[in-house]
């Protein structure tokens, strides 16, 4: 199995601004009105839950950029080479979480992100593709989705400028 496969049997295609590919294989019919959601939401109604699968590759430009978003996000890990999940608080710390099957070497196939915090991510060094999926609820919607300035995350984040600038596109 290569990712071309992977994408031509799940029909993947680009996620704009975020980068990778990926398509949305779930999406609940019942929907959240704007009077049942936090305050942090944008007013729209909202469907209860999404998930997608999303694939990386070792290609230089295929890559989660830094972003944010309202709600916890849940991840899976499917196939493929570990994925690099990096990770910066509010509070200024970071961390960096192994996505892959090997748990007696600390990767996890289930990771929860939350909301609030920076995240990207990328194919472990060396490795060729990670296919993953994610789940959120309420779910996903664009107008959710923030994306990281890399001027910003340097002022916020100076000991991260080398994974800033790795996963953050050109502001």
């Amino acid at each position: 199995m290569n990712a071309q496969t992977i994408k031509d049997i799940l029909g993947l295609e680009p996620l704009p601004l975020e980068g990778g590919l990926y398509r949305q294989s779930y999406r609940s019919s019942d929907i959240l009105s704007p009077a049942c959601l936090p305050s942090r939401y944008p007013p729209e109604a909202k469907p209860i839950s999404t998930a997608i699968y999303y694939l990386l590759t070792n290609e230089p430009d295929s890559f989660s950029a830094f972003h944010t978003l309202p709600t916890d996000e849940v991840f899976h890990f499917y196939l493929g080479d570990p994925l690099e999940l990096h990770l910066l608080y509010p509070n200024g710390q970071s961390q960096t979480i192994l996505l892959g099957h090997n748990l007696s070497e600390g990767q996890h196939v289930q990771y929860v992100v939350p909301r609030g915090v920076w995240q990207g991510s990328l194919v472990l060094p060396g490795g060729q593709y990670s296919l993953i999926g994610t789940t959120m609820a309420p779910g996903w919607s664009q107008e959710d989705f923030i994306l990281a300035s890399r001027d910003e995350l340097f002022q916020r984040y100076p000991h991260k400028k080398e994974i800033i600038l790795r996963l953050t596109r050109e502001d």
